[in-house]
């Protein structure tokens, strides 16, 4: 059975918009801090970043919403004034109708020497000059109806221009969760978001980059104990975090100690899938690794990969039988092994008798598609790795982001699985319901052959013991690691499989 790690523990949590508020009210009552010191707090943490990030920058237009996003504004700007830069502050609504927070940020500006405030009026929005910086502080992640009227106006003319534009909190307009009903023109296209202390949902999700830009976290002091007692179904994976789930090898330790991981990957003219898994493997620490293959194909297997075990299939092409797989720790199936019916009865076979931990990767998942009665046969707490297309096909077409995750784990919970899509912020969906977002990997790794290497990485993990959420936390963290690693040596754009596996030994030195 899956023994889940205790994530609050280990992960950051991502709380939706809602809980967020509860926090603050939390911290709030309880540290205790006037809501408007919280706010204070915020915007000093802001202007350390904006006046790192923008050393050079003299000025700013900073325009403000009606809410406590925009009280933030209000703040930011009079720090900024009072440190000598030029300031421009345009509200999009009277004093008057500022929320009490934001008020006594209006207030305390208008004490303040050298700024300008005005009101925005739809039809006369002001010009930005080309060396603006502009703050976004409009709607904070508390909005919960579309943009429209003078907003969404000035929303729109922000965006066409090419000033570099800073959103606090979050772009305005952007949800924190389902952006799917939401215009793209009532959205601000942010080159960098500030936000305060916890990444939104919807930060994650491929559409939503072009609007959220370059994020980064800004503590405000949010209570621990809030954070500890609230719980959240997504969270995001770091460094630290891995670090703990991974203990020393023992120092008596033999190759029996550390498992033998069987691989049915490959088929003719497809054998370098099985040889990146089989490396894979080895190079997450498995003891042994014995690669299923078609007849004849082993040579191939023994002339890349001496250390490797090969058993060979009695067809010269693909998989379509296996024997005597009860001496086996864990099992990777799936890259490279075709789409032939012959296939499909060979998986259900190995589904129906395998008593070990699987991970069904390509393929396999392709096969699962084609043949729902394997699904059914599904082992429980098996890992499956497919890729967003893959993922599509498993689970049924999405129109966003978001509607993806909500299905990705309703599998993961129906089916007693530990699902991933990869890409991006690889995201790992639990038997429990949560979803964890990984924060490694870069783009370079949407190249062949690199899934092939996340198989053998958590098979091999899977082999030594790891339960499958472990396996998989794990597994996708290193192996984007690796790849940060190995683009920092041969660039993005050179990239391959196998430099992954070249840098995996960094990986896992630079995580312990």
């Amino acid at each position: 059975m899956v023994v889940l790690v205790k994530l609050n523990a280990l992960v950051m949590k991502i709380f939706t918009t809602n809980q967020v508020k509860t926090l603050d009210r939390y911290t709030i009552t309880n540290e205790p801090i006037a809501s408007v010191d919280l706010m204070e707090r915020a915007a000093e943490r802001l202007l350390e970043l904006m006046v790192d990030q923008f050393s050079k920058g003299e000025v700013f237009y900073i325009f403000v919403g009606p809410g406590n996003n925009g009280g933030d504004g209000l703040a930011v700007a009079r720090m900024l004034s009072c440190i000598g830069k030029k300031i421009y502050v345009f509200l999009l609504t009277l004093p008057d109708d500022l929320s009490p927070d934001a008020l006594i940020n209006y207030r305390r500006l208008s004490k303040a020497m050298g700024p300008s405030i005005g009101v925005l009026e739809s039809g006369n929005l002001p010009d930005i000059p080309d060396e603006a910086i502009v703050v976004d502080a409009i709607f904070g992640s508390g909005l919960n109806r579309p943009i429209e009227g003078l907003a969404r106006e000035v929303i729109h003319h922000i965006n066409r221009y090419k000033n570099t534009i800073v959103a606090i909190d979050i772009p305005s307009g952007l949800p924190g969760e389902d952006c799917g009903s939401v215009p793209e023109d009532a959205i601000i296209r942010a080159d960098y978001t500030y936000t305060l202390e916890f990444p939104k949902v919807s930060f994650f999700f491929p559409e939503n980059a072009r609007f959220v830009g370059a994020w980064t976290i800004v503590p405000i002091g949010t209570h621990p104990k809030a954070i500890e007692r609230t719980k959240s179904n997504y969270t995001y994976l770091l460094m630290q975090n891995v670090a703990k789930l991974i203990p020393e090898r023992p120092f008596f330790g033999h190759k029996g100690t550390f498992g033998h991981l069987l691989v049915v990957a490959g088929s003719k003219g497809m054998m370098g899938a099985s040889m990146l898994v089989g490396k894979g493997a080895y190079r997450s620490g498995a003891g042994l690794v014995t690669c299923h293959v078609p007849f004849g194909q082993g040579i191939v297997l023994q002339i890349g990969i001496p250390e490797v075990l090969v058993q060979e299939d009695i067809s010269t092409t693909c998989f379509t039988t296996i024997q005597d797989i009860d001496k086996y720790d864990a099992i990777s199936v799936g890259p490279g092994i075709g789409q032939g019916n012959e296939t499909a009865i060979a998986l259900e076979q190995l589904f129906r008798n395998a008593n070990v931990h699987m991970v069904i990767d390509a393929d396999a998942i392709n096969l699962m598609v084609e043949h729902p009665q394997l699904q059914e046969l599904l082992p429980a707490n098996s890992v499956l790795t497919p890729h967003p297309k893959e993922l599509e096909r498993l689970v049924g077409k999405w129109s966003n982001s978001f509607e993806r995750i909500v299905k990705q784990r309703d599998y993961a919970i129906q089916h007693k699985v530990v699902l991933l899509c990869k890409g991006a912020n690889t995201t790992v969906a639990l038997p429990s319901g949560e979803l964890i977002f990984n924060s490694s990997g870069n783009s370079g790794m949407a190249t062949g052959g690199t899934g092939d290497v996340l198989a053998g990485i958590v098979g091999g993990l899977l082999a030594q013991g790891f339960t499958p959420v472990d396996s998989a936390l794990i597994g996708v963290f290193v192996h984007g690691l690796a790849g940060d690693i190995a683009a920092t040596k041969v660039s993005k754009q050179s990239l391959m499989a196998s430099d992954i596996l070249n840098f995996l030994g960094d990986a896992w030195l630079t995580i312990k």
